[in-house]
């Protein structure tokens, strides 16, 4: 679209108005456009100051043009149809619904004149156009999938095709409607930020799963006829045996979305009604990581960053399966990286890549175990080691003499809470009183879905008042003198007084966009800063409930009260802290 200087700065005007860039980053690079004579929006865009969606839904208000996200819009396939897809992907041009005898197309140019009226001539009636971005177009057309009958006819010619050589079956099957239907889940999947796909075969069908911000919901379902074929092909990109169905396989592969390159761990199982098949995206995009806007604050920040800042012992991170455990450990890293210290990572696998960092990954199969590649690590001379984490008693030993002997160690366990950490290394055979003298800070973390940016405010109820109340009222301000210095230690400004008559919640709009009303996900934290009073508790054998309530009576916020700070500031809700915290304290 052709814009007038006059145009773009309004645009640039509504970024800022709206939001939607940092007013300080866009003068800056105002000032050099000046100079340089380039376009403003190119800079922008070039600059990672603004994106192609933010610039395009400001251009749409200039223009006076209604304007539609697409990016995570499922489309009806009769919807899509209206507009062949060869039309479609050569004018950019995606056909929405039909109304008052209308048909509504989405498009990146609504001045183009000519294009529309080619439209209109193709499809036999009148057009009216709404703006839209280039990703939201790409969504659209990658779910032009080859109709299912012809994926019917293809799963068999497929199966009888696959066989021999696998990179000789990976060109013969490129192009078929099967390796379509595959690439579209996994675009799909990467473009709506999935951290797992789970296809699961049923009697009569094919169900296509996505995990996002944590929950599972179904996206897809397919004939049961595709799955022999659809299953094969992820065996072949994955290097896995085609032939083999009896006993579980695990394999990997990289796929590029945007020209963002995700890693997919895969693992197949077989099940009752065929196998089942789970693949796991790592964006190896996601290395700029800090713990602040992870939603670590307060009391919780300024212990962590106590504990990284000291030039040795141990920092451990703890909290079930998916909880952010190894994000945390990155954040971490990333915020002591620098060239004046020797790095050296030793994880299973690798999930993100770090400039500046020596990561190792662990093979088995090769004899490369955490407890041998941590030896090796020790003959480096590293300042730093991060441990992907301590599974047995032998790694746990050398983690702790690797602290012991000056260096700084990051690593993970498997506990519900941070103060459960100290009794596990006892289980584990490691001395207390090495366990009292290596320690820096211990973390627990679980994640809760934010709430997106379309909500909507409420009241809480009698119960809600009481069950907040009851967690963080001796934490909130007794009256509006003592808000400042409460906040503050909290790490959160808009702390209400604690009060009988109801808080102000937030409650996210489900929409396409923001599935059941969240977006993103936010950590809630606890942590633990090992000092002579808590190592005195672990040389005495104390248990974790010991523990965290003198870590309280020391200012210690729990992981619950976190997360119910976090939902008075309208960051989460109270049912997303209790669905992930109800088994804490």
């Amino acid at each position: 679209m052709l814009l007038t200087k006059e145009q773009q700065d309004n645009i640039v005007d509504v970024l800022i108005d709206y939001g939607l860039v940092d007013i300080n980053a866009a003068k800056k690079v105002y000032a050099e456009v000046v100079k340089s004579g380039q376009p403003i929006l190119a800079a922008l865009k070039a600059r990672g100051v603004a994106t192609d969606d933010c610039i395009q839904h400001a251009t749409a208000v200039v223009v006076n043009s209604p304007y539609v996200d697409l990016r995570y819009v499922r489309f009806d396939k009769k919807d899509l149809l209206r507009i062949p897809q060869e039309v479609a992907e050569r004018s950019r041009v995606i056909p929405l619904n039909v109304k008052d005898g209308h048909l509504y197309v989405a498009v990146l140019d609504p001045t183009n004149i000519q294009r529309v009226d080619y439209v209109t001539n193709l499809v036999h009636m009148p057009v009216r156009v709404v703006m839209t971005s280039d990703a939201g177009i790409d969504n659209a057309l990658m779910q032009y999938v080859a109709d299912l009958k012809d994926v019917d006819r293809a799963a068999e010619r497929e199966e009888k095709e696959i066989g021999g050589n696998n990179d000789e079956a990976q060109t013969i099957t490129q192009d078929s409607p099967i390796s379509k239907a595959l690439s579209s889940i996994l675009d799909y999947a990467a473009k709506s930020k999935a951290s797992d796909i789970h296809i699961e075969p049923l009697e009569k069908s094919l169900v296509i799963r996505c995990r996002v911000d944590g929950v599972l919901r179904k996206v897809m379902e397919l004939p049961k006829s595709i799955e022999p074929a659809l299953i094969s092909r992820i065996k072949i990109m994955s290097r896995l045996k085609i032939d083999e169905h009896r006993i579980p396989q695990d394999g990997q592969f990289t796929v590029a979305v945007n020209d963002n390159k995700i890693d997919l761990r895969i693992a197949i199982s077989p099940v009752v009604w065929g196998e089942q098949v789970v693949i796991r995206l790592l964006d190896k995009t996601g290395t700029a990581m800090k713990v602040e806007s992870m939603g670590m604050t307060g009391r919780a920040l300024r212990d962590v960053t106590l504990g990284i800042s000291k030039p040795n012992g141990m920092i451990l991170t703890s909290g079930p399966t998916g909880s952010g455990k190894s994000t945390t450990l990155y954040a971490l890293v990333q915020k002591i990286k620098s060239e004046e210290i020797n790095i050296v990572t030793l994880e299973d696998p690798v999930e993100y890549k770090m400039d500046g960092v020596n990561q190792i990954q662990v093979n088995v199969d090769a004899g490369l175990t955490f407890a041998s590649g941590l030896r090796s690590i020790l003959r480096q001379d590293p300042d730093v080691v991060l441990v992907g984490e301590i599974r047995d008693s032998e790694t746990a030993g050398l983690a702790v003499q690797a602290a012991l002997t000056g260096h700084l160690v990051f690593s993970t366990l498997h506990t519900n809470s941070a103060a459960g950490i100290l009794p596990r290394l006892i289980d584990m055979g490691i001395e207390p009183f090495l366990i009292a003298s290596t320690l820096n800070t211990v973390i627990g973390q679980r994640l809760v879905r934010r709430v997106g940016e379309r909500r909507d405010a409420l009241r809480s109820t009698e119960m809600e008042t009481q069950e907040i109340n009851s967690a963080i009222g001796q934490l909130l301000p007794k009256g509006p003198a003592e808000v400042g210095p409460v906040s503050d230690d909290l790490g959160y400004v808009n702390l209400p007084v604690a009060n009988q008559q109801g808080y102000t919640l937030v409650k996210g709009i489900n929409s396409d966009q923001q599935p059941g009303g969240f977006k993103g996900r936010a950590g809630i934290y606890e942590t633990i800063t090992v000092d002579e009073d808590i190592q005195k508790l672990i040389i005495a054998h104390a248990t974790s409930a010991d523990i965290m309530n003198v870590a309280k009576l020391k200012g210690t916020v729990t992981m619950r009260q976190d997360g119910f700070l976090k939902a008075l500031n309208g960051i989460t809700t109270l049912e997303e802290v209790n669905r992930v915290a109800s088994d804490l304290a």
